[in-house]
């Protein structure tokens, strides 16, 4: 139907005729000669549609917002004084020799000019996405996945895929459950990642892995989560850490420079999770904002005020400082209002102290809470965060995870609200994750990445032994606060398997039933396995440059899961609940 694309057209195309398909994005009358700006996703060429060619002009006079339209004429050079120099295509114009309306339009329900709300947006998604800013977000999402199966595809990599009906494994969420009709009563889980076929396909000897594959997980939603959403999945046979590091950091690297034009530095710096929350209180700071915290309780084990004191002299406390220079400027209103804000994150109440003279000491300090310390702890605290005039000082005290937690909120939102985010791209790696963490409601143990995560100590016995303590060969990649990819060493031997799944509190019989064919096969000679996944829809966010990564999925769900595009999820016929075994319990009205 067409010879050349819209966004293509260009001076050495003058002279020839060309048919173009596309969109009217404008159409303007100026004294009988007609003007449509038509728009495929190449981009947008001027169409002249004159009088002296009354067919023509007749139909483009008809055109409006958004017909469909198919125009046939020969492009001209423009003259100087009417190039634009804002369009590819701004040099040249296509006189009409037939225009062809193929589908007209009614009434939009938003202009693709503007960014409408987001309901508009996913409910009239095929427009949305019609807008250039989207085009553009989806052509980016094209080009990484594609730039990522060239760069594996070309080191030996395999790409296989594996089942989207399986068997329903804990793994940290909830599962999307599937009636099975030729099984009454029982159900297929959709997977949540590809975890254990990946093993699995390493014990069958397939060396190198991977796979861009959909995932699903029934969980609450905000802007970074989907119900379903799509991982580069990877994984390989005969390595350690470094090996795996080494080899997606390489990856990484390339494929943000091919895709983004963006230079990500090599090698990407190395944090311990216990540096990580000590210094920015999480595990995955954004280390484009020059703020860190300091552990300040040394400084207050003596003071009265039991706020500091007893998490200070508690080994399970924290009581950590934010140094915001310049933080003065803040007002008294500013101040108070961020005490709200970390209460979302567990704190009971925000402490600071501003400095408006360093040099004339108590006089010149402006807090609630300064009365509460001697000069002895002031003193320490200054000499320990490096305070000057005009900076303000945060602080938290309480247990270590509660404080880490409000702290490094903390930090992120004074950075972003001072302006304290650098520009540009800040990657690293965290390593070294605990193996566990301690659930206390469960009142047992939970694994910290998943049951299949390898500890770093070899013998099962000495890992029973001091479970709160082990240190796991987890791994995740760090990119602007964001945690883009996630992996580590598997367990590769039975035994140690088992011990995890004790300590998890999964009993053995449990243990069979859920996963009695990964222990088996660990049995038959299992090769020392690792890999990781990265998160597609997270790293295309990144690179387009938008906080959700609904601006980058065609056709995403809602905050509550659902699709305005189609209605879904939705009710379904009884006849066909009762092919399928199941009978809905709707919950009872007040």
């Amino acid at each position: 139907m067409r010879t050349q694309f819209c966004g293509l057209v260009d001076e050495r195309l003058v002279g020839q005729t060309v048919t173009l398909c596309g969109w009217a994005d404008t159409r303007r009358d100026h004294g009988g000669v007609v003007f449509v700006d038509l728009r495929d996703h190449e981009g947008i060429v001027q169409v002249v549609a004159e009088p002296d060619n009354a067919a023509a002009f007749a139909e483009a006079s008809k055109v409006r917002y958004e017909y469909c339209l198919r125009i046939t004429g020969t492009v001209r050079a423009r003259p100087a004084a009417q190039v634009n120099d804002k369009l590819a295509t701004g040099k040249v114009e296509v006189v009409a020799g037939t225009v062809e309306i193929l589908n007209a339009a009614a009434p939009l329900p938003f202009m693709l000019h503007e960014t409408p709300g987001e309901e508009a947006r996913l409910k009239y998604r095929y427009l949305d996405i019609r807008r250039p800013a989207m085009q553009k977000a989806m052509r980016t999402r094209i080009r990484l996945v594609s730039a990522l199966r060239h760069y594996l595809d070309a080191r030996g990599f395999q790409d296989i895929e594996t089942p989207v009906l399986t068997k329903a494994t804990p793994e940290g969420a909830r599962d999307y459950l599937v009636p099975s009709r030729v099984h009454p009563g029982e159900f297929y889980a959709l997977p949540q990642s590809p975890q254990l076929f990946k093993q699995l396909l390493m014990m069958a000897g397939m060396d190198r892995y991977y796979q861009v594959a959909r995932c699903f997980r029934d969980e609450d939603l905000r802007a970074d989560r989907q119900p379903e959403f799509t991982q580069l999945d990877m994984e390989f046979a005969f390595v350690g850490e470094r090996d795996v590091q080494d080899f997606v950091e390489g990856m990484i690297r390339h494929v943000f420079r091919e895709v983004a034009g963006v230079d990500l530095g090599d090698p990407f710096p190395r944090l311990t999770y216990a540096e990580a929350i000590r210094r920015f209180g999480s595990d995955k700071p954004d280390l484009r904002i020059d703020l860190e915290l300091v552990d300040v309780a040394e400084h207050v084990r003596h003071v009265e005020f039991k706020v500091f004191s007893a998490p200070a002299n508690d080994p399970a406390g924290r009581v950590a400082c934010l140094r915001v220079p310049g933080g003065a400027e803040m007002t008294r209103k500013q101040l108070d209002d961020l005490a709200p804000y970390v209460a979302r994150y567990g704190a009971r109440g925000l402490a600071w102290i501003r400095i408006d003279d360093l040099a004339k000491g108590r006089e010149r300090l402006t807090s609630p809470i300064t009365k509460f310390l001697d000069d002895r702890a002031l003193e320490g605290i200054f000499e320990a965060t490096g305070a000057a005039t005009g900076d303000v000082l945060f602080f938290g005290a309480g247990s270590w995870k509660t404080v880490s937690d409000f702290m490094g909120a903390l930090r992120l939102k004074v950075g972003r609200d001072l302006g304290r985010v650098a520009d540009g791209w800040r990657p690293l790696w965290v390593v070294d994750f605990p193996m566990f963490e301690f659930d206390p409601a469960a009142k047992r143990h939970v694994a910290l990445h998943h049951p299949f995560t390898a500890p770093k100590v070899d013998d099962a016995a000495q890992l029973a032994a001091d479970p709160a303590n082990a240190v796991s060969r987890g791994y995740d990649m760090v990119l602007n606060g964001n945690e883009i990819g996630g992996g580590s060493i598997r367990i590769h031997r039975p035994e140690m398997q088992s011990t995890v799944f004790d300590l998890l509190g999964i009993t053995r019989h449990e243990a069979e039933l859920k996963f009695g064919f990964l222990l088996e096969a660990l049995k038959y000679g299992a090769p020392p396995h690792g890999g990781i996944a990265f998160g597609i829809d997270r790293i295309a966010a990144l690179m387009v440059g938008t906080e959700s990564i609904r601006d980058v999925i065609a056709f995403p769900k809602t905050a509550s899961a659902t699709c305005l595009l189609t209605a879904a999820p939705s009710e379904v016929p009884e006849p066909q609940l009762q092919e399928l075994h199941v009978r809905v319990v709707r919950p009872k009205k007040d």
